[in-house]
């Protein structure tokens, strides 16, 4: 499947910000899956000082506001050929070893609610049966609904107040799944809509190693795993190191307005 996609984010301040420097993971990992047939990200208001890929293969582009600036627009947008792999991506790449997926952060940590979850898995179900019984589990007990969360939202408080989004769906998941064994990441990506072009937000997922297969993705939030509907863009061990823009600002406190246009379609 070929899809078209275009996301477009406007910052707006209401005094100039005198100096600010954002990172941004926008580009699309072209590997088993996806194949990036073009892709180009714009900045209006700033000016990209560098580009890298990090450790764990996301392209970074570092970017610099222009001082004075009372707005900045970023657009990224390209075409990727998609297949569907039944959610395998396969073997592991990038600068980071697989036992650094095992690790917990402070949105993944474990607590009395996740060990309590995974008490509920067969433990002698075979693999990908039991991480699909696991992303099951997860969404019978935290029911899709924005605004009981923000980013800052642990797996531990999405879990108990049995509400969330795709974030915390797939946090539950990557924090239960590396307490059982497993090497878990976050992924940041799109996903093409049946009855929509217009997005309101980048989608989330997980994804876990088994040995034999690699990488496996689990959409917890849609009850499958990925199929050609799905773009990845970055990863990492939770949202903070996955998340499409970050950055920080100097000067004197200015509220920060974001506005969010994102399409993608066939």
């Amino acid at each position: 499947m070929r899809l078209t996609i275009k996301h477009e984010t406007t910052y707006t301040y209401e005094t100039p910000v005198s100096y600010a420097l954002q990172q941004i993971r926008l580009t699309p990992k072209d590997r088993a899956g996806q194949n990036i047939i073009n892709w180009s990200t714009t900045i209006e208001g700033g000016t990209k000082q560098a580009s890298y890929d990090d450790q764990h293969n996301n392209h970074v582009d570092l970017v610099l506001f222009e001082p004075g600036r009372s707005k900045i627009i970023v657009v990224s947008e390209g075409e990727v050929e998609t297949s569907d792999n039944n959610g395998v991506v396969g073997s592991h790449g990038g600068y980071t070893p697989l036992w650094y997926f095992k690790r917990s952060t402070p949105l993944t940590k474990p607590g009395v609610g996740i060990r309590k979850l995974v008490r509920n898995l067969d433990k002698d179900e075979d693999d990908i049966p039991r991480l699909h019984a696991l992303s099951a589990l997860i969404r019978s007990e935290v029911d899709y609904e924005t605004g009981t969360t923000n980013s800052k939202t642990t797996a531990e408080e999405a879990l108990e107040n049995k509400s969330g989004v795709c974030q915390d769906h797939a946090h539950i998941f990557i924090a239960a799944a590396r307490q059982v064994g497993y090497p878990a990441r976050y992924v940041s990506g799109y996903l093409m809509m049946n009855d929509r072009v217009e997005q309101e937000a980048t989608h989330a997922w997980a994804e876990a190693y088994v040995e034999g297969i690699g990488w496996v993705g689990f959409d917890v939030s849609n009850r499958i795993s990925p199929d050609e509907r799905y773009v990845r863009v970055a990863t990492g061990l939770d949202y903070n190191e996955a998340m499409p823009i970050y950055g920080l600002r100097f000067g004197n406190a200015n509220p920060e307005k974001m506005l969010v246009s994102l399409q993608v379609q066939q």
